[in-house]
């Protein structure tokens, strides 16, 4: 396997748009990844709703269905190398990281207000714990961030299963989201290529 941070060229109007999402430069393979999973994950949630009679509106399904494909896309997407080489290019530090996590702010709202009565507690508990636990990853040493992201993400889960409350079907989000953030976005490795 050969390691390569040469950033490939932006394409141009959406394409270019693309690119800013997913990094310059992805491979079809990488491509397929981010595209197809998440659509299956977010119809697979949409068919269980429907399957266990939830109470959800046609807006909660709605919402349900983009966060779906967001939070697994996003998952799988900040993890590609394509991604790696364009998110820990030249001059993009733990501001332009931490910028990228705080907006995660309007899904946890989102959710919140969909899902949970609009749980201000909630909505600060757990954006709160997502930009402290992203800030320590980030401002660990660069040998010890994984193990450390590894640790912060297993506490994660717990507070998922245990502590912040999760609405009865929906209780992937918090998980998703915390890897997502965690483990696919905060941690710099290196961009393999075939």
């Amino acid at each position: 396997m050969r390691i390569d941070w040469t950033l490939p060229d932006k394409r141009v109007g959406f394409w270019g748009f693309i690119d800013t999402l997913i990094g310059p430069g992805a491979t079809k393979a990488e491509k397929n990844l981010q595209l197809y999973p998440p659509f299956i994950f977010a119809a697979g949630v949409i068919v269980f709703g429907f399957y266990q009679n939830t109470d959800w509106n046609v807006w909660q399904y709605i919402l349900v269905s983009l966060m779906a494909v967001d939070m697994v896309g996003g998952a799988i997407t900040n993890s590609t190398s394509a991604a790696k080489r364009w998110f820990f290019r030249e001059g993009e530090g733990f501001k332009a990281h931490m910028t990228f996590i705080a907006i995660h702010l309007i899904q946890i709202t989102l959710f919140s207000w969909a899902f949970l009565g609009f749980d201000l507690g909630w909505i600060a508990m757990v954006y709160g714990f997502t930009l402290a636990s992203c800030a320590a990853i980030l401002l660990t040493p660069l040998y010890l961030q994984r193990p450390f992201a590894a640790l912060i993400y297993c506490i994660a889960l717990l507070l998922s299963l245990y502590v912040f409350e999760n609405p009865e079907h929906l209780e992937w989000f918090l998980p998703i989201l915390f890897f997502k953030l965690l483990v696919s976005h905060t941690l710099r490795e290196e961009p393999y290529q075939p």
